[in-house]
């Protein structure tokens, strides 16, 4: 193989730069990601919200639904960062994929929350 067909090769092979605003298939993916951790973190702060008002325990299914969003952000975005070929900036969703643990880090903390004080203050689900 000559010097020229190596350095064809290895040109090929490269990724091809990605631009900032280009929408990869692995930025849309962390970026959904780390919007269901956003939601479930929403909920899971107005599920805690609620459960302090009510002595009922109101907010265990909003606590639930925070739990199961975070875990699905957290897997999401912790899959994303493990097939990333590269750093942020090279379109393989690193950014997001970071975001969407953090995110889904907070709702499931908030869920959890919720549900120990909800167990804790004696309140039956029925």
């Amino acid at each position: 193989m000559s010097v020229t067909h190596s350095a064809l090769a290895s040109a090929a092979a490269a990724p091809a730069a990605v631009d900032a605003y280009t929408l990869t298939a692995a930025r849309a993916w962390a970026t959904a990601a780390a919007l269901l951790g956003l939601a479930g973190a929403i909920l899971g702060g107005r599920a805690l919200a609620r459960s302090g008002r009510r002595p009922a325990g109101d907010g265990r299914k909003g606590a639930l639904v925070a739990l199961a969003a975070g875990l699905i952000a957290v897997v999401g975005g912790v899959v994303n960062l493990a097939v990333a070929d590269g750093g942020p900036g090279t379109g393989n969703g690193v950014v997001g994929g970071a975001a969407a643990v953090v995110a889904g880090l907070t709702a499931g903390v908030l869920g959890g929350l919720t549900l120990a004080r909800s167990a804790g203050s004696g309140a039956s689900s029925r």
